[in-house]
């Protein structure tokens, strides 16, 4: 991960909003095993500066998002153990950018298939262009794409999930947009507007608060409604004793924008 215009993974900083592009656009941006490392050392970077609100992740140029993985640069001759390692690098992945404590964007142009579509939904926010293109060929090569049915599930439901892949059916952004997993489409020439729009109101946030309730929503996705409910309620009464939550209320009765302290 750096910002060597040579390098598999860039990553940039410009005020409150993180860039992170996988740039092997002449492979339409698959993940190599360097990809995955640099993501998430991009995600590192990302949480460790508290100057970051946001993170935005795409590929570079206009075909590809990321189309899916390429297990390259494991080693020289690297035996079974070792390929099943590197494909833990994803599970790794999708782990860091949910614990990440801070908002997720999937900028899409073009392709995001298989892990690259699996990529795009463990992203909170997924922005496409009307030119992507999401699916899950692996059915088609005597694969099942099992690293990435956690992001489907959490994106869509599960039905549609296991239909999408069964059948290796590519869907464009509109219907994307209906079934739910992506969030807004626009014209390819709107994409960096819209995105920069969602980024500037996600960044205009508490970030302490963000963090808890973000980290909140993903808990409670795998809890019973009981267990659920038993650990928000104490969420909202350590919250509400924040400098934030009282910073909050005082703008709203005073009419004027909040100045967050992020505690």
């Amino acid at each position: 991960m750096t910002d060597d215009a040579s390098a598999e993974v860039l990553y940039a900083v410009d005020g409150a909003v993180a860039r992170v592009t996988i740039n092997r656009e002449e492979r339409r941006n698959s993940m190599s095993y360097g990809v995955m490392t640099g993501l998430r050392e991009a995600m590192a970077s990302a949480k460790a500066d508290d100057a970051v609100r946001v993170l935005v992740l795409t590929g570079a140029g206009e075909k590809a998002f990321c189309a899916g993985a390429d297990l390259g640069g494991i080693g020289e001759n690297p035996s079974a153990a070792d390929v099943h390692e590197g494909r833990g690098e994803l599970a790794a992945l999708f782990r860091d950018m949910w614990s990440l404590g801070k908002p997720t964007v999937a900028r899409v142009r073009g392709y995001a298939l298989a892990g690259g579509f699996g990529l795009a939904l463990a992203c909170d926010f997924v922005i496409a262009a009307d030119d992507a293109q999401f699916g899950t060929p692996e059915i088609d090569v005597g694969l099942w794409p099992y690293m990435i049915t956690v992001p489907l599930l959490r994106s869509m439901p599960p039905k549609k999930a296991l239909e999408l892949m069964m059948t290796a059916r590519r869907v464009g952004a509109t219907e994307a947009e209906r079934i739910g997993f992506v969030n807004r489409v626009t014209p390819v020439d709107e994409l960096d507007g819209a995105v920069d729009e969602l980024c500037a109101t996600l960044a205009s946030k508490s970030p302490v608060i963000m963090r808890w309730g973000r980290d909140a929503f993903y808990r409670v996705l795998d809890m019973t409604a009981d267990d659920a409910l038993a650990y928000l309620q104490p969420m909202l009464s350590v919250t509400t004793y924040t400098e934030d939550t009282a910073e909050g209320i005082a703008a709203f009765v005073e009419k004027r924008p909040p100045e967050w302290k992020g505690r």
